[in-house]
């Protein structure tokens, strides 16, 4: 009898949860974004061919659901790792000219965020396609820092 009471108290637990509850189970947190861009920075000063390799393919904790790195080249905004297999089209492009089906250029916002000191994340929203929901656009923001002198980085998440 206490366990079918136990079993029904956890069950209506789960029912009263809102359904975003569970959603957000798919996508990674503000702070997960800001420990993955963290421990890409660490990795590109470490060995930066090392890190680019595993941020494109995903590799060493740099993917996680809908969380990826994506880097960039300071001097000229060119895109040389992604993590996300749907935007490999996108490695060897300038980012400046990434934008979202409104016309926003994130892209250049981007770049803007990359050119400032070492150690300084800025925060980069906008409105993007979600990973697993097709074509619905939902809000964005990407965690933007300079890695060392060549290199900028990014970690992005679904608010």
């Amino acid at each position: 009898m206490v366990g079918k009471l136990v079993i029904a108290a956890a069950s209506a637990a789960v029912i009263a949860l809102p359904p975003a509850a569970f959603a957000q189970q798919n996508h990674g947190t503000a702070a997960e974004a800001r420990a993955m861009l963290m421990k890409a920075i660490a990795a590109v000063k470490a060995d930066e061919a090392k890190a680019l390799a595993m941020f494109n393919k995903g590799e060493g904790g740099f993917r996680d659901r809908d969380l990826y790195v994506f880097c960039a080249n300071v001097s000229d905004g060119t895109l040389v790792a992604t993590g996300n297999p749907n935007l490999r089209e996108a490695l060897d492009v300038d980012i400046r000219a990434a934008q979202n089906s409104t016309g926003k250029r994130f892209g250049e916002e981007i770049y803007a965020a990359i050119q400032k000191p070492e150690g300084q994340i800025t925060e980069v929203s906008y409105i993007a396609p979600e990973t697993d929901a097709g074509d619905t656009l939902v809000a964005k923001v990407s965690l933007v820092a300079r890695a060392d002198a060549d290199l900028g980085c990014g970690v992005g998440y679904y608010k």
